[in-house]
């Protein structure tokens, strides 16, 4: 495939700003139009169908479309028209993506995000940093309101120790896939389309392990469970996070590990509410409370009571705030939201000497 610059909005036959769904719209057409089964022998439908599948390839994946568009605009690029006196596109003597060197290895890039035809020197193996690991911890309200520890265990793969991340047995070697040839990826395919994959027999890697590592079983990677002490900062929420350095995955072939993210989950109480620092809950109370007024001892999220009067008269619904009893954040902290519910008894004869016998018991009026 050649590697001058083609443009791959005039291939598909749509606007620069199109949309994903304009885009696959114009490529089904034409590739329903050039597949080589419906043009057996036609050699420029066959060209026309690789194109137009080369263009849906990268406009039609977000990442490689951004890639491309930006590198559109430099003016190497020219309009990816026909150049001066009909040469070809980008200007005279035409333009590819090695031509772009000078800025700052773009070009190696796109020969490597678009395959054309070309394969990208591999990366140097060295060192990498572990990869991070986000685990999600459930914690009662009251933990989240006083703070504290909480201990967890979190399943961490990680770079088998034993073959330092290579699958193979200690004092044994790698061998070249024999699956993928060494390349660390096969193409299959019918027709005039082809999709290229990671090898699934060497993961990518392009060798093998000539005998495998009896900790890893070959693949290099091992499951852990790690036991760890968390600590809980005082006034957590749902989606808190607490990062713990250098409790990720181990870093590949020595490199430093990952981090380890303790992200909170805040369980529903049974008792309290809660809205930011504020806690609310519901306290029931009898009709001679609720008529004559009362003294009640409510519980707060530290495990005290609290008095909280009751005036004569009080509606069911009627909601008192108790100072600096919620949660605590910093300096900061909110107050208890307390909603009195009144439990009105039945009415009949024997109701009203029940509500006698309340009175009588609060030492109220009756």
């Amino acid at each position: 495939m050649s590697t001058q610059a083609k443009d791959y909005y005039k291939i598909l036959g749509v606007a620069e700003n199109a949309s994903a769904d304009e885009i696959r719209k114009a490529y089904r057409s034409l590739a329903k139009k050039h597949h080589p089964d419906a043009n057996a022998g036609d050699p420029a439908s066959t060209e026309k169908f690789k194109e137009v599948s080369e263009a849906h390839g990268v406009l039609s994946d977000p990442d490689k479309r951004r890639k491309y568009d930006r590198v559109r605009k430099y003016g190497a690029l020219g309009p990816f028209g026909p150049g001066p006196a009909g040469g070809a596109p980008g200007g005279a003597g035409g333009f590819k993506f090695e031509d772009l060197s000078d800025l700052g290895g773009i070009g190696g890039i796109f020969s490597s995000i678009f395959d054309f035809g070309k394969k990208a020197k591999p990366e140097k193996e060295g060192p990498k940093r572990g990869r991070n690991v986000e685990y999600l911890v459930t914690i009662p309200l009251r933990t989240a309101a006083r703070g504290g520890r909480v201990s967890v265990t979190v399943p961490i793969s990680e770079e088998c120790a034993t073959c330092d991340g290579n699958g193979a047995a200690p004092g044994t070697s790698l061998e070249r896939c024999s699956e993928c040839g060494g390349k660390g990826e096969v193409t299959f395919g019918q027709g005039g389309f082809s999709v290229t994959r990671p090898c699934p027999v060497c993961v990518g890697r392009g060798m093998v392990p000539e005998t495998p590592c009896s900790s890893c079983s070959g693949r290099g990677q091992v499951s852990t469970r790690r036991k760890l002490s968390v600590k809980v900062p005082t006034g957590v929420e749902t989606g808190s996070r607490v990062r713990l350095s250098g409790q990720g995955e181990r870093g590949p072939r020595g490199g430093p590990p990952g981090d380890l993210i303790i992200k909170f989950q805040v369980e529903p109480d049974r008792f309290f509410t809660r809205d930011g620092l504020d806690l609310a809950c519901e306290v029931p109370i009898n009709v001679a409370q609720a008529i004559l007024g009362s003294k009640i001892r409510v519980r707060t999220i530290d495990g005290n009571k609290v008095v909280l009067r009751v005036p004569p008269g009080t509606q069911s619904g009627t909601a008192f705030r108790i100072r600096g009893q919620g949660l605590r954040r910093g300096e900061n902290r909110g107050d208890q939201l307390v909603k009195v519910v009144v439990e009105t008894p039945d009415l009949s004869t024997e109701g009203l000497r029940t509500v006698q016998e309340l009175a009588k018991q609060e030492g109220l009026p009756h």
